[in-house]
């Protein structure tokens, strides 16, 4: 079988040799894989989300660490001792990106920093001939998201974006039974995520840099701050704009997603309309919006979003959630399965279908890590979820955002021009200003 053969089979059944690798311990650190067929992987972020991606890469036989690079030697110090514990392997510490992608060895690397820090290690990743795993949202931004994808393109690098349910087997059984018909006309879909760390933690006086900590260049291309305040650093930095977009481009990323999908959207939002304001939780630092509601209209349905941060309930007794409503019957759904609600036809007397229940355990993230190992090993950049994508649901997420930071509250957006036609204030949001020395890209 090929390898685009074998990866549609994958793509169709939601398995392949992540699904497979399930059966059998989760993680390894006895490689059975010959070195000639083994993919050198680099890490940039070391403390959260990059180090889970990086674990689901390492799990299979034919990956293997050799370069960790974070700004926090705390962190790195702990990333190295993982790895070497549960996968056997020793990788050589990085304090500098660009320091670690001037190793030759490298096959691909995995960036999880904060959101401000996408784009310029994606950049010069594609620039050294590595293949890139990046974190969701693509990027803070809209013009660093078109940057990442010229740069994909210019110099065609294999990219996958950790929009990881692109992977999973119960979202595309919701997508078959959606793009077939079967359930009707899609006439809307509404988003829901209430998450307490929604709100940011609660102040807190600033203290000294914490020891083995590179501040400066963890603000990096950033505005500068002379003082260091932890409720805006580790676990909590995406609640400033700064460095994130809060809920709206956290969770906001993998839902809409979805949405888009359901719909087969592949082009950029042409509209969105939105209020957010910070209403409750004053103790608590933050600037992205507490309580916040979205609607982006689609050529033929709706797709809207609500989230009131500092919560944990919403509809369907889910604290995030969609509801792909259609003609004949709506599918309520999270990352734990999902259930189709026929509707009752008056004519009939009867359900239009029978109802459907599916329950699923865990992520996708090692389907989604797997996929993007086979690409990388084939040369392929047809990836589950590739720049395009990332960039496309990221700018409905920052267009959102946009819209109320702006005090617009409605924009339209002029793809051919990538600028709002009718919000002179919100096309200042578009490009952000980096601090020097660091550049934005030029491609």
């Amino acid at each position: 079988m090929s390898n685009d053969s074998r990866r549609a089979f994958i793509r169709k059944t939601g398995i392949g040799a992540a699904g497979l690798a399930l059966a059998g311990p989760a993680f390894s650190n006895h490689r059975r894989v010959a070195p000639s067929d083994t993919l050198n992987v680099g890490l940039i972020g070391c403390r959260s989300m990059g180090f889970g991606n990086l674990r689901n890469q390492l799990s299979f036989d034919d990956a293997r660490c050799i370069a960790l690079c974070d700004v926090d030697q705390n962190v790195l110090d702990k990333r190295t001792a993982d790895v070497v514990n549960d996968f056997g392997d020793r990788p050589k510490q990085y304090k500098d990106f660009r320091k670690m992608l001037e190793n030759k060895d490298l096959d691909a690397v995995v960036i999880g920093t904060p959101d401000h820090w996408h784009c310029l290690p994606y950049v010069y990743a594609c620039q050294e001939g590595k293949a890139v795993y990046v974190e969701k949202p693509m990027a803070n931004s809209i013009e660093e998201c078109n940057l990442m994808v010229r740069a994909a393109d210019r110099y065609q690098t294999v990219v996958q974006v950790g929009q990881q349910q692109r992977s999973g087997e119960h979202w595309q059984q919701i997508m078959r039974k959606i793009h077939s018909g079967e359930l009707g006309k899609l006439r809307k879909v509404e988003i829901w995520a209430n998450f307490n760390y929604g709100v940011g933690r609660k102040m807190l006086p600033d203290e000294p840099v914490p020891d083995g900590v590179d501040y400066d260049f963890w603000q990096g291309p950033a505005p500068a701050r002379s003082t260091f305040n932890p409720t805006r650093f580790h676990g909590s930095w995406r609640m400033f704009w700064d460095y994130g977009g809060g809920l709206m481009t956290d969770w906001g990323v993998h839902l809409i997603d979805m949405a888009l999908w359901a719909g087969e959207v592949t082009s950029a939002p042409n509209a969105v309309m939105a209020f957010g304001k910070n209403l409750s939780y004053e103790d608590h630092n933050h600037e992205t919006y507490d309580t916040m509601s979205v609607i982006w209209p689609q050529e033929d349905y709706l797709i809207s979003w609500e989230h009131t941060a500092g919560t944990q309930n919403g509809p369907d007794d889910m604290l995030y959630g969609l509801r792909f409503i259609c003609d004949d019957a709506t599918i309520v759904a999270n990352r734990n399965g999902f259930q189709l609600v026929p509707e009752w036809d008056n004519e009939k007397q009867t359900h239009t279908m029978e109802p459907l229940k599916m329950e699923v355990e865990g992520e996708n993230h090692r389907v989604h890590a797997r996929d993007f190992l086979d690409c990388v090993k084939s040369g392929s950049r047809d990836t589950a979820c590739p720049p395009a994508i990332g960039r496309q649901v990221a700018l409905y997420a920052h267009m959102a955002n946009i819209a109320v930071r702006s005090g617009e509250g409605r924009l339209v957006w002029d793809e051919s021009k990538n600028r709002f036609s009718d919000g002179k204030s919100a096309n200042a949001f578009i490009e952000p200003a980096y601090r020097k020395p660091w550049e934005l890209p030029k491609l």
